[in-house]
């Protein structure tokens, strides 16, 4: 048995080398990116308590080790879809990226590649799906429906065009989130130009010529190019308005028809009850991800960690995902342990994008393959499927 790691640059950027896990990218990103940009990423819904709890779920567990075992040859490979990845985590989709990235979602996608992990690409995208797909052809792409049949079919049939194997339907936008922690900060999509804006512009000049201005300057005005078979909004007009479809008239039947439109992996982001899990296994899903999009739809929603086991025990046949509040390796480990396949994270890396590009992401996925590494040492395992039911222990205090 070999062990699996992510490869990363031979040398480490100096700015990059103080980074010491994925929370140490947040507080640079908050430095790097303009006020509106930074509470775009950060930001979740009305009083952050599900954001909070993703986090602090993970504090309801605590491992119990073995010792004295030959540890020294590890593998942290997971497959999925019968393809082998290099460890059991992956970049989860992050809209607008280009935004406090230059070419964001190509630098996310080519970044995962590389490391021999998934990277599903936002439907709420400014570069062209086309060109994440010919860059990275083992991308996922994740799609938010339209709210017409007609619109539905035709995204799909560009999604399938452009050659991407595995698609992500996210189903927990029936309407739009109160996300009034981003209007505080004063983001809106599109984004106003005016005084305030200019100057959070004018007091992050890295940002405004490394990652706007450059983007304008090369590619020009980014638009959301990826809700729809045809190019959306500009990210920034005076008055231009987003059209966000009305999906709450959505339902299984939808799914169904994709499932007949769709030859490869079908996943399906966004469920947290066994039964909506059971329900889109009978459909024809081949995966979900168990998720409360990171806090940002409804405040008060359980953390996916903590659903987790419910939706693994009702659908034991397919895999069952994860994303929301990992940050570390521990974090993997006991999601894995619960009965995930394979867990995501997104405001991390596109903090790492922000701030460092591929370096920067490179820098990211190679931390928290380091950090998985480390703890099945110290757990006494060689790869993930060994970690025993007794060593994650449920800790009754926190209940």
């Amino acid at each position: 048995m070999t062990q699996t790691k992510i490869t990363s640059p031979a040398k480490v950027p100096r700015h990059l080398q103080q980074l010491l896990c994925l929370d140490d990218f947040e507080e640079a990103a908050r430095r790097f990116l303009p006020r509106p940009v930074f509470g775009y990423i950060a930001g979740a819904a009305e009083t952050n308590f599900s954001l909070q709890q993703n986090r602090s779920a993970f504090s309801h567990y605590a491992f119990e080790t073995r010792v004295m075992r030959n540890v020294s040859q590890r593998t942290q490979s997971i497959t999925l879809f019968g393809k082998t990845y290099a460890s059991p985590f992956g970049i989860a989709p992050v809209g607008l990226s280009a935004l406090s990235a230059y070419r964001g979602d190509l630098v996310l996608a080519q970044a995962a590649a590389q490391a021999g992990v998934p990277m599903v690409m936002s439907g709420s995208s400014l570069i062209r799906l086309e060109e994440v797909a010919q860059a990275a052809p083992e991308s996922w792409f994740q799609a938010y429906l339209p709210g017409e049949d007609a619109k539905i079919e035709a995204l799909i049939e560009r999604v399938k065009a452009a050659g991407f194997g595995t698609l992500v339907i996210t189903v927990d936008t029936p309407v739009a989130a109160n996300r009034e922690n981003n209007v505080r900060t004063g983001f809106s999509t599109p984004m106003r130009p005016g005084l305030r804006l200019a100057w959070d512009g004018i007091t992050h000049p890295r940002w405004l010529f490394g990652t706007f201005l450059r983007t304008i300057a090369l590619h020009g005005m980014p638009h959301f190019e990826n809700n729809y078979a045809t190019r959306g909004a500009p990210i920034m007009s005076p008055s231009v308005v987003r059209d966000f479809a009305d999906r709450g008239h959505l339902n299984w039947a939808h799914f169904k028809k994709i499932r007949a439109m769709w030859q490869g992996p079908l996943v399906i982001k966004g469920l947290l009850a066994a039964d909506d899990a059971r329900l889109a296994r009978d459909c024809g899903a081949d995966g979900v991800i168990v998720s409360n999009h990171g806090g940002r739809q409804l405040d008060g929603a359980i953390a996916p960690l903590l659903a987790l086991p419910a939706v693994v025990a009702a659908c034991p046949d397919i895999p069952v995902m994860m994303d929301s509040g990992v940050r570390r390796g521990s974090d993997v480990i006991k999601a894995l342990a619960l009965g995930a396949r394979c867990v995501f994270a997104g405001r991390p890396f596109a903090y790492a994008a922000a701030i460092g590009g591929a370096a920067g992401v490179s820098r990211a996925l190679t931390l928290l393959a380091d950090e998985v590494s480390r703890n099945m040492a110290m757990l006494g395992i060689t790869a993930l499927d060994q970690i025993e039911p007794g060593q994650l222990v449920r800790l009754s205090s926190r209940i």
